[in-house]
């Protein structure tokens, strides 16, 4: 690789890793629900307030174990936007349910709440909010309209960890939460996610569901002489190598999170003038909401512009992103979800972002070399 080619992700890594990983070895525990499964659940749950935080072995398994857990069944309506991965709607689907999506809200590219009563049918079990770039959704208003209909929140968290609405952990305002640990995201186990419980009703389901709908847990702590099947359950625990390897980073959450921090705020002053000029857009952050810097996206006139920018950052070592297609427009949206009201932003904003290069060793000189080439894309000066 060119030594001054500037990738779209590398993983994070601190140092430790290897060395927890050489823990778990010479414990001759590399399965699940070892020490760092549990010194990983025992840090979500710190640092959110949640009643239990469950290690999985990815967030889609995290969604489709809140999925089993809210009992969403065929027949039932889940509504989310369209504009999110794949995963949180398929833990939905697989589950006999049809997805329903609303519009977006253009300034953040979160579920526009104000799409979503007119969504609700009799049929309606649940809604997903999604808390993209990690900048939360406008939660306040999306609880109470679940309170007012009696319906369950299921928070995609995946690209919120350490980010907050008004002073709560994201992933732990909603009845469920995921977060995602995997290679691309803040924190990494290379493949991993975590179930977030705020209300302990759920937690006994919840472990026999991970454990392959058995009660193994409970054999483990010698309450019961033997385990058996209890319900359907699948195998949704990491290993414990993957969690020693997360836990390194974990210890260092507030260095990594600084330092992605300094970096956004880095772009975005740097390409502040180009915003006012109207160029491009800039990342909103709504009052309340702070965020982890996840990413750093910016957003050009349309596509067309954006496949320029693509090919000409590409061409100076550069490699930056799209992102999601909205899913109501894939072969799979059209036979198992409906799209309610008219998508003015979905598709429209979804074309227009571009996420830049984002990870915690970035280092200025990349960043200032990135906003440069965006700069002479624009001709500006």
């Amino acid at each position: 690789m060119n030594d001054n080619f500037i990738p779209f992700n590398i993983p994070p890594f601190t140092g430790k890793e290897m060395d927890y990983i050489r823990v778990c070895v010479d414990n001759q525990k590399i399965c699940g629900d070892g020490e760092f499964t549990a010194r990983d659940n025992e840090w979500i749950e710190k640092k959110t307030g949640v009643t239990k935080a469950l290690l999985t072995t990815s967030c889609t398994h995290a969604t489709e174990m809140a999925a089993i857990l809210c009992n969403i069944k065929e027949g039932d309506e889940v509504i989310m936007p369209s504009y999110t991965f794949v995963s949180t709607a398929n833990a939905f689907v697989l589950r006999g349910a049809t997805v329903v999506f609303v519009d977006i809200r253009p300034d953040t590219m979160n579920i526009d709440e104000t799409k979503i009563e007119a969504a609700i049918t009799p049929k309606t079990r649940a809604i997903v909010p999604v808390h993209y770039a990690g900048v939360s959704c406008e939660m306040d208003t999306i609880m109470d309209i679940a309170k007012r209909h009696n319906l369950i929140v299921i928070e995609d968290a995946a690209q919120g960890v350490m980010a907050s609405y008004k002073g709560k952990a994201l992933g732990s305002i909603g009845d469920f939460g995921n977060y995602s640990f995997h290679e691309t995201k803040n924190y990494s186990m290379g493949e991993g996610g975590a179930l977030l419980l705020r209300d302990d009703t759920y937690v006994d389901d919840a472990i026999i569901i991970r454990e392959k709908g058995t009660n193994r847990t409970l054999y483990k702590l010698g309450k019961v002489d033997k385990y058996s099947w209890i319900e359907p359950g699948s195998s949704f625990l990491p290993s414990d190598m993957n969690a020693a390897y997360l836990y390194a980073q974990l210890q260092m959450a507030d260095e990594i999170n600084d330092a992605r921090m300094d970096h956004w705020n880095r772009y975005y002053e740097a390409l502040r003038p180009l915003g006012e000029k109207g160029l491009i857009e800039l990342p909103v952050v709504p009052e309340g909401c702070v965020h982890n810097a996840h990413m750093f996206y910016i957003k050009c006139k349309d596509l067309e512009e954006r496949q320029g920018l693509i090919e000409f950052l590409k061409s100076n070592c550069i490699l930056p992103a799209s992102h999601y297609v909205p899913l109501h427009s894939s072969k799979a949206g059209l036979k198992y979800t409906r799209f309610h009201g008219e998508d003015v932003y979905t598709t429209k904003e979804s074309e227009r972002l571009l996420r830049l290069p984002m990870y915690y060793k970035l280092r200025n000189d990349e960043i200032d070399e990135v906003v440069n080439r965006v700069k002479q894309y624009y001709k500006f000066s």
